[in-house]
């Protein structure tokens, strides 16, 4: 490839759940990613790795406040240096995602993250970015195979996606490369969190997507091909080798084995 790929990055950080989340309720606070995990506020460290990728340009974080976000003395320390820039929340990811699009001066390509992808390093994003820079697509979507992940955590208790391929977690970690790409991102219109069930799946992604899914009867790019000529738009799966990658900090249990992989990393080093 010749020319490196800047891109912009935007955290989404906002709380549906606010002081009543799990995560949050650990360390009483209003959001679980400003939760104190491995000496580090969670949102904080996900910032500090998304700005250390070598093709990430601009970093954004939306959520429902700048005061939120000025309450971390580092986020603060970025703002203020212009290093990170705030922007407001919508009532659901996608209008977060498009009012992003429609507020950010030359937004594209814009990787999409969450501000609870502790375990989120810049080498993974590195990664993702090479990946989605490497040919002409739309957008993509990171996913991790289950077998990577069941080689590193073999007593590890997921919800994988069983396709005709394979088992398969998603990474939370987006691309949209340009305007068109917004298609594919109203999906999350109505909040995301599709885990395996076939109403919401049905609903965003249409029936035949849905038959295909549930028998297992596709393999995981097949099933992209198909979203690619449903949106009129070319979709990329884009394959994750990392066994951390897909996981995130929903539960207290989750957060428990996301601090435990944080102080074996530390230790390692």
């Amino acid at each position: 490839m010749g020319q490196q790929l800047k891109a912009t990055a935007l955290i989404l950080a906002a709380s549906r759940r606010g002081p009543a989340d799990e995560v949050a309720k650990i360390q009483n606070l209003s959001h679980k990613c400003l939760v104190v995990i491995d000496g580090m506020v969670m949102l904080e460290r996900v910032v500090r790795e998304i700005k250390a990728a070598k093709d990430i340009d601009r970093v954004f974080v939306s959520i429902e406040s700048r005061e939120l976000l000025e309450s971390v003395p580092a986020l603060k320390e970025m703002l203020d240096a212009g290093e990170i820039h705030y922007l407001p929340s919508e009532d659901n990811l996608f209008l977060s995602v498009k009012g992003a699009a429609e507020t950010i001066d030359n937004p594209w390509p814009l990787v999409i993250s969450t501000g609870d992808n502790a375990l989120h390093t810049s080498e993974m994003v590195d990664h993702f970015t090479a990946e989605i820079g490497a040919e002409a697509i739309d957008s993509a979507v990171a996913m991790t195979p289950s077998d990577v992940i069941l080689k590193a955590y073999p007593d590890g208790k997921r919800a994988f996606h069983e396709l005709k391929d394979g088992g398969w977690s998603s990474c939370n970690l987006y691309a949209l490369m340009n305007e068109k790409a917004l298609t594919a991102a109203k999906v999350f219109e109505g909040g995301g969190q599709f885990g395996k069930r076939p109403k919401r799946i049905m609903a965003a992604f249409g029936l035949w997507f849905m038959m295909l899914y549930k028998f297992r009867w596709a393999t995981i790019h097949q099933l992209a091909g198909l979203l690619s000529r449903r949106w009129n738009m070319k979709l990329r799966v884009v394959r994750m080798p990392f066994a951390d990658a897909p996981i995130d900090v929903d539960n207290p249990g989750d957060f428990a084995r996301t601090e435990e992989i944080l102080q074996s990393r530390r230790a390692a080093q």
